[in-house]
């Protein structure tokens, strides 16, 4: 299995947190040019987000995510739970800057 690329959310040199700065169109070739925040989903981790995609496809319910998943309903709520404070304190340190 192939490793997706993740693009890096801290500076490898100084540790402090990057921002986008260009965005291309594939098709046509238009550029955006600007600085620009990451979405504060993409700071989660690949497990984090499939969780959430997996949460999503399942329209929100635990038990379907518990059945799917082959794990007890309290193991996935525990998770949901991790991920929601985790996006929480993401999101208060985006408003800090």
């Amino acid at each position: 299995m192939a490793v997706e690329k993740r693009m890096p959310q801290s500076c490898p040199s100084c540790d402090t947190k990057m921002k986008v700065k260009k965005l291309v169109c594939p098709n046509c070739a238009t550029e955006v040019d600007g600085l620009f925040n990451f979405p504060v989903l993409s700071a989660l981790s690949n497990e984090e987000q499939l969780f959430i995609i997996d949460f999503i496809k399942v329209g929100g319910s635990l038990k379907d995510m518990a059945t799917n998943m082959k794990l007890s309903y309290p193991t996935i709520r525990n998770q949901l739970d991790d991920i929601i404070e985790r996006v929480s304190s993401l999101q208060k340190l985006n408003d800090k800057k």
